[in-house]
């Protein structure tokens, strides 16, 4: 008898996968709107800034599927020397093993059995770790793994986020000495992911938060070793800490995803050297249609909360100088445009930097990929509401 979660999980691998090659390119204004843009050429020099700048300090980057949730852009980052991918959830894993992708790191805990079964049948067919947190989890592990099982296992070690991970040295070292002496389980190390410090406006402020809480994380590294558990992972970090954690000794590799990217949540969060982080291009947005002007000042489009996902900032109009962006509702946005300035001509699309790029690209199917202002394919999400 097959489980919800059977069901789920097939229903998710029969989407595609693959690149949907256009027979004649078009231009983006010919899209059926709100549609959801990658600059490829963009997009290609993100990724080859972040490994040439991790690999000039001798870390490997291991980059967060849950940002793009598209196995074509995995593969591209691990062509681009990826020690490996993260996934957020098994669903999530499910379709990167599925499509082909070989190191996929689980960073999130279960205590699910159906869950851990399921990990165990990707652990068969590609190198597969997971993060554990609490003997509960790791007790669902072992009961799922075969005999000849080979799963590799993190602890994920909490400072101050509060969210996922131990705190307790005692129960670190408990955890890692089942993980070391089951041998289906291989103890790889730590993980240790302070979101909330990556957003932190500044970047001596970012800076100094972030150093203060991996010199505590060294302390667990140092603990390990001390008592026979070498850490040969110590992974987390984020976008907004690439150009900090690097600087940290122990960390060999780290979880960048919106770089790929870049958002208007990570716009304003200020760089080393200036006002706005621009270390990397904005490489997605989304196409909307000027439908309406019912004010003088204002003209709405058609995309709304369900074309943008936002938790703090507003999407930002990349082809009106001066215009501003405000909800319309679920289907709508306003656009307020300063006296004097250009007025968008209804059935124009105009483009938005997305405010948070990984909720946003979990709204839509598939990236329209262009060149030079011509779409020449579609890159599927494939694990679109992939939560589970």
């Amino acid at each position: 008898m097959q489980s919800a979660q059977d069901i789920a999980l097939a229903d998710i691998l029969a989407r595609p996968t693959r690149a949907r090659v256009l027979d004649t390119p078009i231009p983006i204004d010919a899209l059926p709107t709100p549609a959801l843009l990658l600059d490829e050429a963009r997009f290609e020099r993100n990724v080859s800034k972040m490994a040439r700048y991790l690999n000039g300090r001798n870390k490997g980057f291991r980059p967060h599927a849950k940002t793009h949730k598209c196995p074509l852009i995995s593969a591209r980052q691990m062509a681009a020397g990826a020690v490996g991918v993260c996934a957020a959830k098994v669903s999530e894993a499910a379709v990167l093993v599925h499509a082909g992708i070989s190191d996929v790191l689980i960073t999130s805990p279960i205590v699910s059995a159906q869950k851990a079964e399921l990990i165990a049948d990707l652990a068969r067919r590609a190198r597969v770790d997971i993060v554990v947190d609490s003997n509960d989890g790791l007790d669902v592990l072992l009961d799922a793994l075969p005999a000849q099982a080979q799963l590799g296992v993190l602890i994920d070690v909490d400072v101050s986020m509060g969210r996922t991970g131990t705190r307790s040295e005692a129960r670190m070292l408990e955890l890692a000495t089942r993980i070391s002496d089951d041998p289906r389980t291989r103890f790889r190390g730590i993980q240790h992911y302070a979101g909330q410090v990556m957003h932190i406006e500044g970047y001596a402020a970012r800076r100094e938060r972030s150093l203060t809480l991996w010199e505590s994380v060294a302390g667990s590294v140092a603990l390990l070793t001390r008592e026979g558990f070498p850490c040969e992972v110590v992974t987390g970090a984020g976008t907004g800490t690439y150009n900090i954690d690097s600087d940290v000794e122990v960390i060999t590799d780290l979880q960048v995803g919106s770089y790929i990217f870049m958002d208007q949540e990570y716009l304003l969060i200020g760089g080393a050297e200036s006002e706005r982080f621009d270390d990397f291009e904005v490489a997605l947005s989304v196409a909307s249609s000027a439908i309406s002007q019912p004010l003088p000042t204002a003209i709405t489009v058609d995309g709304g909360f369900k074309a943008f996902a936002s938790d703090s900032v507003n999407p930002e109009p990349m082809d009106l100088a001066g215009a501003r962006f405000r909800f319309g509702g679920d289907e709508h946005g306003i656009l307020l445009l300063e006296k004097g300035t250009q007025q968008p001509l209804l059935g124009s699309v105009q483009r938005f930097v997305t405010p948070h790029c990984d909720p946003t690209v979990n709204l839509y199917d598939a990236y329209w990929v262009h060149r030079d202002g011509m779409v020449h394919a579609q890159w599927p999400v494939a694990a679109r509401g992939c939560s589970w």
